[in-house]
Order: C-alpha cells, then structure tokens, then sequence
C-alpha cells in the first residue's frame, strides 16, 4: 500500500492554535499573579484601581506600537515614535485648553502626523537611514514643543508656562458596563473578600468595566480594526507586500511610494493620539511628559511580533508595570517573586532544549529575584520608577528567539534598482 503524505493544517487552523495558547498562556500568568498576591500580602497587584490605571496607562503604549506596526509593515523602521508622541502632547494641550478633549484629540493626531510625514519625506523620498531620522525626530519634537510652549504659553496663558499648558476644558466622558458595573457593587464586594482567584478576577473587571472614558474604548477598539485592515483588506495586503519585498510588489502595480507615506502617516497620527491619552490622564501638557513610552511601545510591537494581538498584550504588561509602580510601591517587591517563578519556568524549558548556558543564566536571575524578595521591604524609589523599563528588557530578552520582523523592514527602496 503507498504511503499517503499528511497534508499541513490549513492556515485558519493554525491560527486558531496560536490564539489559544496565548489566551492559555495570559489565564497561567493571572493564576500565578493571585497567588503571588496571597504569598507576598500585597492586594494592589490585582486590584481594581491597579487594573484601571493599567488600560489607561496601557492605551498610549498600545497606540505608539500599534503606529511603528504600521510604518514597518510597509518597511519602514520608525524610531521616532517617541518624538511624534511629544508633539501630540503639544498638540493635545494646545487644542484641548482652547476647545475641549474632542479638538484635543484631532490636533495631537495632525501634529503626530506632521512628525510622520518628516519622516516619510527623509526615508522614503530622499533615502535617508531610518534610525537616523527617527533619532533626529525625537531630538526636534523636544525643540520644537518647548519653543512653541514659549510663544503661545509664556506670558499669554494663565496657567501656562514654557514648561506646561493650561489645564484641559471639559472632561472626556466616560461609560461602564451596565451588567456589571450598576446597581450593587458585586464586584468590590467580591474584591473585598480576598479570596483566590476569584476575588482577583472580580478586581480585574471591575477595574476594566467601570468608568472607562469613552476614548478609551476607541483606542482599544482600533486594535482589531488594525488587524482587520491589514490582514483582510487588499489595502493592507499592499502595505504588507511593501514590507516583505517593494521590489515585486511594484511589479505588481502596487505604488510603492504611496503606501509607505499612507504608512507612516498613520504610524505618526497613532503615536499623536497615545500622546493625547497622556494629557487626558494629567488634564494638562506638561514637558517630558512621554516618558519614553514611544519606546516601549516600539518595544511592545517587536514583543507583539509585529502583530497587533501581541502588540496589545505587550502593552498591557507593560501598562500594567507603570500602574503599579504608580499606585504602590510596596506591591512592586511582590513582582520580584513573579518573576523568579517567571524566570524559573524559563530556565526548566531552556533546559529540556538542552539550551544549558541560556537555562542556567535564568536560573541565576531566578535566583537573585527571589533572594531579593525575600530580603527587601521596600525597593529604592529610582528602581521602582525604572520597573516599567526592566520590565520592557526583561520581556524583549525572553522573546527574541521567535521574532520575525518583515522582510525588507529597514531597507532603502528606489524603484529600478536591484536589493
């Protein structure tokens, strides 16, 4: 009897498989979350506050890297998220003391598009090295927001400074799910309690339902807009095709120029509007106010492999780090035995590969995290500051061993010319 081949699964198949290890893999890390709240006696590490500043902290990191998804799906490398997301905090406090949240909005996008189309202009027309401009980008936003905050606040505004805008006017408005946020408080009640698992599965809605602003949810929702965009319409299979290989896809009659600009253009208006979402939660523009947050959205996209479903779990994790570094710093010590658990897990699974020199360097940190725990009360108020950035290192260490960026991300295009 001839041997029959077993056919590959079909991509849909395949698909379905990575979305349920991933959602397997967030219910392990919240299992492991509980009970390192019940060991360590910290219940800011799943409470509802922690879990509501995380999605709002979590949105600005989400949209930067959903814009580097964007211009680096067509090809290009975009550092300068950080910059385009400092003049859409400029934007967002010039627009928003005059007009209200809703012109807040519009303008920190045009002015992050404005950061876009420099950037597309140096790329993509004259061929300049992507790192360069982007770097040149973040060194003019700071410039250029602190000598527009000398012309139009100093002096002119009250409550204004070179250094800060007035306050916003107005208040977003915000929504809660009515199931689960009205009548009674059940879930605070259930919070309360402390019990495993469920009292911190009631933290996390509570804190993701219940007054959330309505910009808020629009920012979220462009997340499964974005994938469906680029990965179910014939614009974002062209914008895709740009990134893998311009030459063919511009044998194709695909105008190569246009959607790398389109891209970046998106890229510099996505990273604007996260610029808003850090005025929203000030109520003013204030100077330095980004916090390197365009680059560690960057860092969520390349965790997200440049995908935006992983894209948007980076920015919760690193969301989540900033929320609770900022609503206790007693609660960042319990992180400590997160992550030598985390770390642990790694060194075992490094080690079944027979991978012994990465194995036993996770093992060492393993170690050193939970001697650390075990030792401290209270972590120094510059290294807790710095967690959200550990955490970005430590993430991007942990996954860089199955990232696939596109294939001519970075390169220099000039149609007629060979690779």
């Amino acid at each position: 009897m001839a041997k029959t081949t077993p056919s590959p699964p079909a991509a849909g198949t395949k698909r379905r498989g990575s979305g349920v290890r991933v959602l397997l893999l967030l219910a392990g890390i919240f299992v492991l979350l509980s009970i390192v709240r019940l060991i360590s006696s910290q219940p800011a590490l799943t409470s509802s506050s922690t879990f509501s500043a995380m999605l709002i902290l979590a949105v600005p990191i989400g949209l930067a890297g959903l814009g580097g998804l964007f211009a680096e799906r067509a090809g290009v490398v975009n550092i300068g998220l950080e910059g385009m997301m400092i003049l859409g905090t400029w934007g967002a406090g010039w627009a928003g003391y005059q007009w209200g949240p809703l012109a807040a909005v519009v303008a920190g996008m045009v002015f992050g598009a404005l950061g876009g189309l420099l950037h597309a202009v140096a790329t993509v027309t004259f061929g300049v090295d992507h790192i360069v401009s982007g770097v040149a980008i973040n060194i003019l936003a700071e410039g250029i927001a602190r000598f527009l905050s000398e012309v139009f606040y100093a002096g002119n505004a009250a409550g204004g400074g070179v250094t800060q805008s007035p306050p916003l006017k107005g208040d977003a408005p915000t929504l809660s799910l009515p199931l689960l946020s009205s009548g009674p408080d059940l879930l605070g009640d259930l919070e309360s309690q402390g019990w495993f698992l469920a009292s911190d599965a009631a933290g996390l809605l509570r804190g993701l339902t219940n007054s959330i602003n309505i910009y808020v949810i629009f920012a979220v929702l462009l997340i499964p807009f974005s994938w469906w965009l680029l990965w179910r319409t014939a614009f974002g299979l062209r914008l895709r095709s740009c990134g893998e290989n311009p030459w063919a896809a511009d044998s194709l009659g695909v105008p190569v120029y246009r959607m790398k600009y389109i891209a970046v253009l998106i890229s510099g208006a996505l990273a604007g509007l996260g610029g808003v979402f850090l005025v929203f939660v000030a109520n003013i523009y204030r100077e330095g106010q980004t916090g390197g947050r365009g680059f560690i959205g960057l860092a969520a996209m390349i965790f997200g492999n440049w995908r935006p479903g992983g894209l948007a779990a980076g920015a919760g994790l690193f969301g989540y780090a900033d929320a609770l570094q900022l609503r206790s710093q007693a609660a960042v010590v319990g992180l400590l035995l997160l992550v030598a658990i985390v770390l642990a897990g790694v060194a075992a699974w490094q080690l079944r590969g027979g991978r012994t020199i990465r194995a036993a360097i996770a093992a060492v940190f393993a170690l050193g995290a939970f001697a650390l725990w075990l030792s401290v009360d209270r972590l120094p108020s510059g290294f807790v500051f710095f967690t959200p950035h550990l955490t970005t290192l430590l993430v991007l260490s942990l996954a860089s061993q199955r990232l696939r960026m596109p294939a001519a991300d970075g390169l220099r295009y000039r149609r007629g010319e060979d690779k």
